[in-house]
């Protein structure tokens, strides 16, 4: 089964986050949740508490984790997940090795900090438009290559199911979109 690292900073936004992990769990992937701060607990920028499985000091300890693809939920926590070296790190390793980087809402802003936005089709919230000139404002999700993008927390469940098509297959997400519509 796929395996999916999603790091969580104090600020995520809910939707962002939930969203795809539940439907990535449903369709049967692995997801390893890791929280950046020291604790294991990480609150939202709503308040809501999530328990995450690891912390990404513990997580990254003994060098970069190979996860079938990195998923970065966007929210005020993106300020965070930017300004950690550790986070550019895994998503320059993830690039390099060739495995899935998925980022929603301002989240997009670290495929960029790592240069690997120029030339590239992709989506953002309309939030970080000075920073990413060339966002596809009207795409829900885009997908190019091995970047997945989506623009916030109103496009989550189409971004989860564009995640689940390309780490399962089309098939799958097709299941998994009927199974919670009926």
């Amino acid at each position: 089964m796929p395996t999916v690292l999603a790091i969580l900073a104090e600020g995520f936004e809910e939707i962002e986050a939930v969203t795809p992990i539940d439907l990535l769990r449903r369709a049967g992937a692995e997801v390893t949740l890791a929280a950046l701060g020291d604790g294991i607990h990480v609150t939202g920028r709503n308040g809501l508490t999530l328990h995450a499985t690891t912390t990404l000091a513990a997580l990254t300890a003994a060098g970069p984790p190979d996860f079938d693809c990195l998923l970065l939920p966007g929210g005020p926590g993106t300020a965070l997940l930017r300004g950690d070296p550790r986070v550019q790190a895994l998503v320059r390793h993830q690039h390099a090795a060739g495995r899935w980087l998925a980022a929603i809402c301002a989240a997009p802003t670290l495929l960029n900090d790592a240069g690997l936005l120029a030339g590239r089709r992709y989506t953002a919230h309309f939030s970080v438009a000075p920073e990413l000139p060339h966002i596809l404002s009207n795409e829900k999700v885009v997908a190019d290559g091995r970047l997945l993008t989506s623009r916030g927390a109103g496009t989550a469940l189409d971004f989860g199911l564009l995640l689940v098509e390309k780490l399962f297959s089309e098939e799958k997400s097709e299941e998994i979109a009927r199974s919670i519509t009926r």
